[in-house]
């Protein structure tokens, strides 16, 4: 029998790890800088957790059950659950909160049924106590930051605002705003010509479908709709947004408020970051505003501003394959260090580890012993080790440079 992981599952080796380590360690430098600080938050979850405020959908959820009989469920994304840790166990919290987290996902999709990935790693941040114009400029410059700092290049960022969108569509009747926001979702407009609109709500839809493209066309587009005074401060509010990140130098935006997430729990702004230097645009991340989630799992109630984002590992080792930044070899050991005698072997352990001591990280090999002097610089030689470090009896080293 040949053993192979369960369906849906993959294993990393050695080289893999190391080119997602570059990633993530990259992503966290950035992340310290702007003052982020790193939750981890439990795997599994209560499916009444996820749930909340319909936030996720059921089947996406990989789930399971204990001996109790409770519902619990392998989480799909990390919002929820640091959005219920915060108002759980941080409850004496000053706010904002900066936090970012580095995990893996799991998620049920249609093409997972046919054994395809289930499991995900994402690293991202949520900013939770802030509303307004700053938390949403430093959530999205860190976006930003994030992609400089992994020397990406041939990026964009999609950004719509969920609340302006939503109140669009409350202009159409109740039974329809479903189809009509799911035919905007995909763009599909073969389905917004056959639903039983007015022309007038016919032609509002097609409107809202367009609204895509530079900030100041889409903004022009939009103010020249029937709002009311909410939706102009709305609109207001995401211009001053729009113009703030447009005065920063290259930051590809493109405004879309025909944008809607399958999470429904965004309230303000969302975005998707997409990468388009290939044929086909590769979504390397998403997120947005969402203020009214917290408020579901706090004791009284009470709503606390938030907005994060999460980008995916796993598209960004994709894109970056093709630079060659990434490690090409697993690193290489700087020293073997090798007993002549079974007498030198405390020795050889002594000296191993007064290397390892050093102040720079360097690589420490003992051998193990079963190899004559010809095997072990051959085994060096293969492994790229750097010097071999022959202990005497007497625990006095000979060096061998190998390079």
């Amino acid at each position: 029998m040949v053993y192979q992981p369960a369906a849906g599952a993959r294993d990393l080796l050695p080289l893999d790890v190391e080119k997602k380590r570059w990633i993530e360690d990259r992503l966290q430098q950035v992340f310290d800088r702007w003052g982020y600080h790193r939750i981890i938050t439990s795997t599994l979850e209560r499916m009444d957790t996820l749930m909340a405020g319909e936030a996720i959908q059921r089947q996406m959820v990989i789930q399971l059950q204990n001996g109790e009989d409770d519902e619990l469920g392998l989480r799909p994304e990390l919002t929820a659950s640091i959005a219920r840790t915060v108002v759980t166990r941080m409850a004496n919290a000053t706010y904002p909160q900066r936090l970012y987290y580095n995990a893996n996902v799991f998620r049920r999709t249609w093409e997972s049924r046919h054994n395809r990935q289930q499991e995900f790693y994402q690293a991202g941040v949520e900013l939770l106590g802030a509303g307004g114009l700053l938390a949403n400029a430093e959530v999205l410059l860190l976006v930003a930051d994030c992609l400089a700092a992994l020397g990406l290049r041939g990026w964009h960022l999609i950004l719509g605002e969920a609340g302006i969108t939503r109140s669009l569509l409350s202009a159409f009747p109740a039974n329809l705003q479903d189809q009509v926001r799911s035919a905007i979702a995909h763009l599909d407009r073969i389905t917004i010509d056959t639903l039983p609109l007015s022309d007038k709500l016919r032609d509002r839809a097609r409107i809202i479908m367009d609204l895509r493209g530079s900030g100041a066309d889409v903004l022009q587009k939009v103010s020249s709709l029937d709002l009311d005074q909410e939706q102009r401060e709305a609109v207001n509010n995401l211009k001053s947004l729009v113009e703030l990140l447009e005065s920063e130098k290259q930051f590809p935006l493109i405004l879309d408020l025909s944008l809607i997430q399958t999470i429904d729990y965004y309230t303000g702004i969302v975005f998707e970051v997409v990468n388009d230097t290939e044929s086909q645009a590769r979504v390397l991340g998403r997120g947005g505003r969402y203020d009214q989630l917290l408020g579901l799992y706090h004791p009284q109630g009470e709503n606390i501003p938030g907005i994060g984002f999460g980008l995916n590992i796993e598209d960004l080792y994709q894109v970056l394959l093709c630079t060659q930044q990434l490690p090409q070899v697993t690193p290489a050991s700087n020293w073997l260090v090798v007993p002549e005698t079974a007498n030198a072997n405390a020795a050889a352990f002594a000296y191993a580890q007064k290397l390892r001591d050093s102040t720079h990280l360097v690589r420490v090999e003992i051998d193990l012993g079963g190899r004559d002097a010809d095997a072990i610089r051959q085994y060096a030689r293969d492994r790229s080790i750097a010097q071999i470090a022959w202990i005497k009896a007497d625990s006095s080293p000979k060096i061998e440079p190998l390079r």
